[in-house]
């Protein structure tokens, strides 16, 4: 049996936007003849695709419309894929087109940008740096001032004013700058001074503590001049007879004699070594040979023979056990402990 197949009616429907798409409307063979070509899928206008991909079937295409106007409609036309999503283009779509002297305007702004941040950084930098050194080293923040040096120890032998005249040296400066070990060693050169420690006190000023020795020695020149000098043979600031109290006395023809005699100067060393009860007590000092030192204590009571400055700390130990010892002592004046392990006592 022959099935006969009606042909189609063609009948006019409208897309979404109006325009008119041709479908064909099978019956009995033409049914079956669909199904065994596969699944039609008609899409409006040129946007057709199927669901897979972006297949055209150009069975519904617009046969009035020609290519350019397909083409040109196509540049214009968006389609949503669904509600709330975002347009996508149309089947044919303009390429973007790159102005490249633009573009590279652009990228000659930007590298210009980057070196004048470049630049700014290095200088606002440098600029930094120089005023922090200006601040800390030639500004007046911390210059150091005569009027900041502070003197701590001087005595009547050591003149503060010496000490302060040292440290001036280095006024105007900053006080980052100022040199206390250079301070230190000058001060400590001095006549009379044992130790000194210079301390920076910011902003503007210096502290000195000094350790300063009584005089080893006044040194009594035939015309009656008195010279104090240290256990070195070194003067001190001028003296009378009223600051010599307590001080052993040393005669000399002159005191340029005196300071360069071998003799005197074992005499100074001996005398400063001297615990300051037996310096007080000291009335005479006599140094004909450095081999010969004498001091005459209390009076005339005791006669001591220290003979060179060497062996001190033995001598005078021997010194202060026979003297205090009156066993050993007796009546008798003299000591003489030139040589400490056999002294002689008459």
């Amino acid at each position: 049996m022959v099935r006969k197949t009606v042909s189609s009616e063609h009948s006019p429907h409208l897309d979404s936007k109006g325009r008119s798409v041709r479908t064909a409307k099978s019956y009995g063979g033409g049914q079956a003849e669909e199904e065994r070509k596969g699944p039609r899928v008609t899409r409006s206008g040129a946007n057709a695709s199927s669901s897979a991909g972006d297949f055209v079937d150009a069975r519904g295409l617009d046969a009035s419309e020609s290519v350019d106007e397909r083409v040109a409609r196509s540049l214009h036309e968006e389609s949503y894929e669904g509600e709330g999503s975002r347009p996508v283009a149309g089947l044919f779509t303009r390429p973007k087109v790159v102005d490249f002297t633009a573009r590279l305007k652009e990228r000659r702004k930007a590298g210009l940008y980057r070196s004048l941040t470049r630049v700014s950084i290095v200088v606002g930098t440098a600029a930094l740096v120089a005023l922090v050194v200006w601040l800390l080293f030639f500004s007046a923040v911390f210059r150091f001032e005569i009027s900041g040096i502070q003197v701590v120890g001087a005595n009547q032998w050591v003149s503060s004013n010496e000490v302060s005249a040292i440290a001036s040296r280095q006024s105007g400066k900053s006080l980052l700058l100022v040199s206390t070990q250079t301070i230190e060693s000058q001060v400590g050169a001095l006549p009379g001074v044992t130790t000194a420690q210079a301390e920076k006190l910011f902003p503007h000023g210096i502290r000195i503590t000094l350790k300063s020795e009584k005089p080893a020695a006044v040194l009594k020149s035939s015309d009656g001049k008195l010279t104090a000098v240290d256990s070195e043979g070194r003067i001190l600031n001028t003296v009378t007879a009223a600051t010599v109290k307590g001080i052993p006395e040393i005669e000399v023809e002159t005191l340029k004699n005196g300071l360069t005699d071998s003799a005197v100067k074992q005499a100074l060393k001996v005398l400063a070594s001297l615990p300051e009860s037996m310096r007080q007590s000291i009335t005479k000092v006599t140094a004909k040979t450095q081999d010969s030192i004498t001091t005459v204590i209390g009076s005339s009571k005791y006669t001591i023979v220290w003979g060179d400055a060497s062996q001190l700390e033995l001598k005078k130990a021997v010194v202060d056990k026979i003297i205090n010892d009156s066993s050993k002592i007796g009546s008798k004046h003299n000591v003489d402990v030139s040589a400490p392990l056999r002294p002689i006592i008459h």
